[in-house]
């Protein structure tokens, strides 16, 4: 009877454990290709900001977010939560990655964020790209405004 006892548990310890390990790797291959999972992260996390567009990796680990004023968003996939957060405007370096259709970003403010992002197309790693640097350029523009002489009558 003892043994019938202990291989029954043995069969539910297996089971829990290949349960356990086939909703890891869906968790794991899901990412952030589900741009509504995106949209519902990004907002939860900045509620007053107007997404305009996404445009996710190919890997499907980041979401590049346009925003309605033209600053820009990033999240990430980081185990098993999101990491989003609002890209400053200038607080951001974008330059080509070696296979033409990604980008090497540095976050200046968030630099464990730092890497190579890889876009399906180089045309959706140019369009993030513009992104940045409509950022980057919308940030020059205010730093000028505050510290440009009023203009003479």
């Amino acid at each position: 009877m003892g043994i019938i006892v202990w291989c029954i548990l043995f069969a539910i310890v297996v089971f829990f454990a290949y349960f356990a390990t086939r909703m890891a790797s869906q968790n794991k291959e899901d990412g952030l290709h589900d741009t509504g999972l995106a949209i519902l992260e990004f907002g939860r996390a900045f509620p007053k900001e107007a997404i305009r567009q996404l445009q996710t990796t190919a890997d499907g680990q980041a979401v590049f977010v346009r925003l309605h004023d033209d600053k820009a968003g990033f999240m990430r996939n980081v185990r098993n939560h999101f990491s989003v957060h609002l890209i400053e405007p200038g607080r951001a370096r974008a330059k080509i990655s070696a296979t033409g259709r990604g980008l090497t970003v540095d976050f200046l403010d968030v630099p464990h964020h730092n890497g190579t992002f890889e876009f399906k197309t180089p045309a959706e790693a140019a369009e993030v790209s513009l992104w940045l640097l409509g950022n980057y350029v919308v940030g020059d523009d205010m730093r000028l405004e505050h510290h440009a002489p009023p203009a003479k009558a």
